[in-house]
């Protein structure tokens, strides 16, 4: 075991999540490139262990403290759940730990049952795993007065970062994170989608990240200015992300939005776009 201490240990990470993924998976290859770079680096200081054997990751533990701890095991290596167990034990320093696994992760279920974790009784809200081929894709109906297109790069970099922080109203995501973002694996510019308005600036945007071995693009993230919502803008970008990532060969794509009543409108916006729910996460605390 070792600590996550360069650039390249990312696309090491994300290889074992590409050798795993199926549709069982709670991990995507964008998902790691979006959660590791989206902030810049002092605010990303969180640690991560990394079990390898034979020079190839096949084990990964990630530390978001004080409280949201991730990872992923190859299923050769079963033993080394425990160990990434107890590495998240050490690091809490006493606090209890949060453990997040798919209800189809049984394999996943029974290793923390088995170590002493339960389902928490008290942690009401989750996240809604959707899916959908990209087979008879509805095609975008866009606003009049608005275009949707690919971002291009460095020409787009302050507009395309402008529209997420509105659209999320959070400074946290920066011109110099998502610039890394941006020359990081699985990024492409041509599944980057914003909504521009009459006067040039971004009103919705629309990230998917591709997994070329499997052919799933996960969408993550989505997000419309508050003065522009409710004109259909999240939806007429979607498709035409989703549009795009089709050309590319890939079959489907997936998005996990919140599943609770706290934030309904996600899912009916993707499931009024052709998505089902076919897992959900459950969350563990340690014992």
């Amino acid at each position: 075991m070792r600590e996550f201490a360069k650039p390249e240990d990312l696309r090491a990470m994300q290889g074992l999540t590409q050798r795993l993924w199926s549709a069982r998976s709670a991990h995507h290859v964008g998902d790691l490139a979006w959660g590791r770079l989206m902030y810049p680096p002092e605010l990303t200081r969180w640690p991560i262990g990394l079990w390898e054997d034979g020079g190839r990751v096949v084990a990964w533990g990630w530390a978001n403290l004080p409280w949201d701890f991730r990872l992923q095991v190859d299923p050769g290596y079963p033993e080394l759940i425990g160990e990434v167990l107890r590495w998240f034990t050490d690091l809490a320093d006493g606090q209890p730990v949060m453990v997040t696994a798919l209800d189809v992760e049984k394999n996943l279920q029974s290793e923390l049952d088995r170590y002493g974790y339960f389902r928490d009784p008290e942690a009401k809200a989750f996240f809604a795993y959707h899916r959908r081929s990209l087979k008879q894709l509805p095609d975008p109906v866009v606003p009049d007065g608005f275009i949707v297109r690919a971002v291009s790069g460095e020409a787009d970099l302050v507009r395309r970062v402008a529209v997420h922080r509105r659209s999320w109203n959070s400074t946290k995501v920066t011109e110099e994170s998502y610039r890394a973002l941006m020359a990081a694996w699985p990024y492409r510019a041509d599944l980057d989608w914003v909504a521009e308005g009459p006067g040039g600036d971004f009103a919705a945007s629309c990230l998917i990240w591709l997994d070329d071995l499997h052919g799933v693009g996960l969408i993550e993230p989505v997000g419309t200015v508050p003065e522009f919502r409710r004109m259909g803008l999240s939806r007429a970008v979607c498709l035409a992300a989703l549009h795009a990532l089709r050309d590319t060969g890939a079959t489907t794509a997936i998005v996990c939005p919140r599943g609770d009543s706290g934030y309904p409108i996600p899912q009916v916006l993707y499931r009024g776009m052709g998505f089902r729910r076919y897992a959900r996460t459950i969350p563990y605390r340690s014992p």
